[in-house]
């Protein structure tokens, strides 16, 4: 009894503080919307999406090039790094599960799975703005398809992996081809969840800053020019959170209020892709 006793006070002990650890980080994360809310939705306005980001001090004006931006940039990426991440993960799931090329492959997507996104940055500086001499869009959309191709690439190889093979060896016992089975059975059956990895993957470069501060910098004016400095969400909230301008302070907390609901509802609906596949 007292062995039992003693089980069930170190029980009610470390529940407690699973307990009280959730309660502490539930409760930072309602503050920090609690504020994101009201601070967000006190300067958000028609002109937030129709005009373009003012100078100092920041009275008026918006937030519509740095949207258009932060779309541009990450449309490019996700068309460049999507196509790539599917190749890739393709491969690796349907041709060289057990290969060389297929383990190698794998722990350099782990690694840049995780790697800091300022460390891509850097890379792409290197390799496109000091080669350019300048900062531009393109530059920028690179950096973010770096950081597309290896969500898209873990997500499509396990998805297609837990396609059954039966029904591969079903379709190849028709006379299918090894391609025309990727693309008609496998594809199929795995699209929900290879959806959701794009969606994962663009809910993760959304709220990208530092890799587009080494990358396309930032342009206070109205530009769609891909070989040329380019506005973006995260690098003006960056800016204008940072300076003395109460109007740009606000011009801030509305741009971080539309990434957190972008976010936000790219993952409800990845969510939803997810549950469906499951059943």
């Amino acid at each position: 009894m007292d062995l039992y006793a003693g089980r069930r006070v170190r029980n009610k002990i470390y529940m407690t503080l699973s307990l009280a650890a959730a309660v502490i980080g539930l409760g930072w994360l309602v503050l920090i919307l609690g504020a994101l809310l009201w601070n967000g939705f006190a300067g958000l306005s028609l002109a937030v999406f129709t005009e373009s980001t003012p100078p100092p001090p920041g009275n008026g004006g918006g937030l519509a090039n740095a949207i258009v931006g932060s779309l541009i940039m990450t449309g490019i990426a996700v068309v460049i790094g999507t196509p790539i991440g599917i190749l890739a993960g393709t491969y690796m799931a349907e041709y060289g599960r057990h290969t060389t090329l297929t383990t190698v492959v794998r722990f350099i997507n782990d690694i840049l799975l995780s790697a800091p996104s300022i460390v891509i940055g850097l890379f792409i500086y290197e390799l496109f703005v000091a080669t350019m001499g300048h900062f531009s869009a393109i530059a920028g959309a690179a950096a973010l398809a770096v950081i597309v191709i290896p969500v898209v690439v873990r997500t499509t190889e396990d998805m297609l992996l837990l396609v059954p093979n039966q029904l591969r060896e079903a379709s190849s016992a028709l006379g299918a081809p090894r391609w025309l089975v990727i693309r008609k059975v496998a594809y199929r059956a795995a699209r929900a969840g290879m959806t959701t990895g794009v969606l994962l993957a663009i809910a993760r470069i959304s709220g990208e800053t530092a890799p587009l501060l080494f990358t396309s910098l930032n342009n206070q004016f109205w530009s769609t020019n891909l070989n040329a400095p380019m506005a973006s969400l995260p690098a003006t909230i960056f800016s204008f959170a940072l300076s003395p301008y109460e109007g740009w302070q606000q011009l801030a907390w509305s741009g971080a209020l539309l990434i957190t609901f972008a976010v936000l509802s790219l993952s409800i609906a990845a969510r939803i892709l997810t549950s469906r596949s499951g059943s």
